[in-house]
């Protein structure tokens, strides 16, 4: 697959993630062209300098409510402004998954619709992951008609700190549940190409992964 570069989020969310490493994938992104790079909140500006010369266009993704969602609202839209505010070009927000178990559905589309309404004022996009691990067939149905009808911009499988990250079949099932113009993210646990393609196949439109060097040289 020639351009599958620009599906790539290459990521790095590690709890030990230095400066040192972050640079490095804001290198890799440089020379690979991968579409984002996706760091914890506290490195965007200094994504920022990094790429601030990239010939391409390279998106600066940051997470929001990370790893577990459970941050009260107030506490995910600072975070969210701020982000946007240093540069940020797209939010992977984490529902929150505590209010979902509890059925507060419309409090969490409240909450996804004023994430969303500061992106798109800042011409950024919202992710939203739902964390497909945890969810039954009726959650998932639930949890991404809440994401559309909240106007995020991808749903994302996973933080990739859940038991198990994208799956296949589930991509393909928040396919056929979401309208076409929501698009999916399919994050954890995918380290290779044919893993990638597959995800592509399912219908993701974006792979966030910590091994987009790996999946795009086969190295």
């Amino acid at each position: 697959m020639e351009n599958l570069s620009s599906y790539i989020d290459h990521t790095l969310l590690s709890p030990t993630a230095s400066e040192t490493a972050i640079r490095k994938i804001c290198e890799e992104a440089w020379i690979h062209q991968f579409k984002a790079v996706c760091v914890p909140p506290v490195y965007v500006p200094y994504v920022m300098e990094m790429l601030e010369f990239c010939p391409i266009k390279i998106e600066v993704a940051t997470v929001i409510g990370f790893p577990m969602g459970y941050s009260t609202t107030a506490t995910k839209l600072a975070e969210a402004r701020e982000a946007l505010q240093y540069g940020a070009t797209e939010l992977d927000v984490v529902m929150n998954l505590a209010q979902f178990k509890s059925m507060a559905y419309l409090s969490i589309r409240e909450e996804l619709r004023q994430l969303a309404d500061i992106a798109h004022e800042r011409n950024a996009l919202l992710k939203v992951i739902i964390e497909t691990a945890y969810l039954d067939a009726f959650d998932l149905y639930t949890a991404c008609e809440i994401c559309a009808e909240a106007k995020a911009d991808f749903v994302k499988t996973s933080t990739g700190f859940a038991p198990a990250g994208a799956d296949v079949e589930i991509v393909r099932k928040m396919r056929s549940i979401l309208p076409p113009e929501v698009k999916i993210k399919a994050s954890g646990g995918i380290k290779t190409y044919e893993q990638a393609i597959a995800m592509i196949d399912a219908g993701a439109a974006r792979i966030g992964t910590s091994s987009g060097v790996a999946i795009v040289t086969g190295a």
